[in-house]
């Protein structure tokens, strides 16, 4: 069985890129050669940077994670057939970037070979032609495409719950915050702004300055 790592170097590898949805498309395989090698997936989070009067390396808060991205380079080529690339391959390509009616969102598409690589959208894709015929109709051309991570909500939220509220943390206080924003966010319950204020020992809920580290108890210590 072949894999994007053993295939390297032995020539054009039999790829796709499948639209997933909208469903029922009456031609959802678009057949590319696929042969890198490698390719790079590319994961980063945002944190923010509390600013504390006095502190050379200001506290970093994590606020979300940004979606995986693939990039990689595909050849289409039709000079057994000296087709014009661009009509039997490219033009359904570049739709890939188009917002689709239905979805209002352009298709969500999976890149397969030898099994599934990758499923997102197509954030970008360059186009160079490198062969023609005599008459100067391109026959192959070279696609970067870069494909951005899809994932419903209902997948992430089964996969990595953003918060758990059994489990202790750390907390940076953000201007505005308040103790029960804090206990809403982590908890889902405002009210139990009072566990947090006994778990650090505040004495007055009002006074929460940015960049305090706040102390969350496990929701079993406190129920």
């Amino acid at each position: 069985m072949t894999n994007p790592v053993n295939s390297a170097g032995q020539g054009p590898g039999k790829a796709y890129l499948e639209i997933l949805v909208p469903e029922g498309i009456a031609d959802p395989v678009i057949p590319v050669q696929f042969n890198p090698t490698e390719y790079q997936l590319q994961k980063s989070n945002n944190f923010a940077e509390i600013a504390i009067p006095g502190l050379e390396t200001p506290p970093v808060q994590y606020v979300r994670g940004n979606a995986h991205k693939l990039t990689a380079e595909l050849l289409v080529d039709t000079s057994d057939t000296l087709e014009d690339v661009r009509k039997r391959h490219v033009t359904k390509l570049r739709d890939l970037l188009n917002i689709n009616s239905d979805l209002h969102a352009p298709p969500i598409v999976r890149l397969v070979w030898d099994g599934e690589v990758f499923k997102g959208v197509v954030e970008s894709l360059n186009i160079t032609y490198t062969l023609f015929t005599p008459e100067g109709t391109p026959i192959r051309a070279k696609l970067n495409l870069t494909l951005m991570e899809y994932r419903s909500v209902e997948e992430q939220k089964k996969a990595t719950p953003k918060f758990s509220p059994d489990v202790e943390k750390v907390y940076i206080v953000k201007r505005g915050d308040t103790l029960a924003s804090v206990a809403a966010s982590v908890y889902s319950d405002p009210t139990l702004w009072r566990e947090i204020a006994r778990n650090n020992e505040i004495m007055d809920p009002r006074r929460l300055p940015p960049g305090l580290i706040l102390n969350l108890p496990r929701l079993r210590q406190i129920r």
